[in-house]
């Protein structure tokens, strides 16, 4: 990874927690004794931060160069098969801000062969395609209720944040989506009608559900991603 690479990685990951409500721009202006302008423009991509400028600001939000890195591997998890990708397998929160995964956020891996990530098509806009494509999350039972018996209790997802579009990936076949719901992630499958997102169930004992998008945002914004895979526990 270049120093360009993790500038914007850093970006990204302070524009999260601006959008997360855990950090403002006057907060990290008196953490780092920059000023508001100039973190201003940084945010907003209009300039680049000098590396001892990134140092203060990784000091600043306790974070390491590490935790700019990609997800490869944890210690202690053995090397992977040269055939197989390492999928980190996050919180839902996780899934649902970061653009890019922390190994300090990093649950377990899941591994994957590698040819099945690299058949799956995505579809996107250009902002969602420089998040991290996969992430993995684990399917509470209260959740899987709703879409029983295609999801079991404490099932893992795979999700492709890089599919984010309504149309189906397989013709006359429903794609399931992680869908922001408030703060939480549910899975459903959806439909739009106007600015709203049908959340339809697959067990037809739960409610239809409708989201309507907030100021400023796009039902693009609701979608995390398309539901790649299912591994059910037999």
């Amino acid at each position: 990874m270049n120093f360009t690479q993790m500038h914007e990685r850093l970006r990204l990951e302070l524009v999260r927690r601006i959008q997360r409500g855990t950090l403002s721009v006057s907060l990290l202006s008196r953490q780092t004794g920059f000023g508001q302008a100039h973190l201003s423009n940084f945010l907003h991509s209009r300039r680049q931060l000098s590396l001892d400028a990134m140092d203060r600001i990784l000091a600043a939000q306790h974070m390491t160069a590490g935790d700019l890195l990609p997800v490869i591997r944890q210690q202690g998890d053995g090397i992977a098969d040269r055939d197989s990708s390492s999928v980190p397998i996050v919180s839902h929160a996780g899934a649902l801000f970061d653009p890019y995964i922390r190994p300090s956020a990093v649950q377990s891996l899941l591994q994957i062969p590698s040819a099945v990530l690299q058949s799956f098509q995505p579809r996107s806009s250009n902002p969602r395609r420089a998040w991290q494509r996969f992430v993995a999350v684990r399917i509470p039972s209260a959740e899987a209720l709703a879409m029983d018996p295609l999801v079991m209790p404490d099932s893992i997802a795979l999700i492709d944040r890089h599919y984010i579009a309504l149309q189906p990936y397989r013709p006359n076949r429903s794609n399931v989506y992680a869908v922001r719901h408030g703060a939480h992630l549910t899975f459903r499958y959806v439909d739009q009608q106007s600015n709203r997102l049908v959340l339809r169930p697959h067990n037809l004992a739960f409610p239809v559900e409708l989201i309507a998008t907030a100021p400023g945002e796009s039902l693009g914004d609701l979608l995390v991603g398309r539901v790649a895979l299912i591994l059910n526990e037999l």
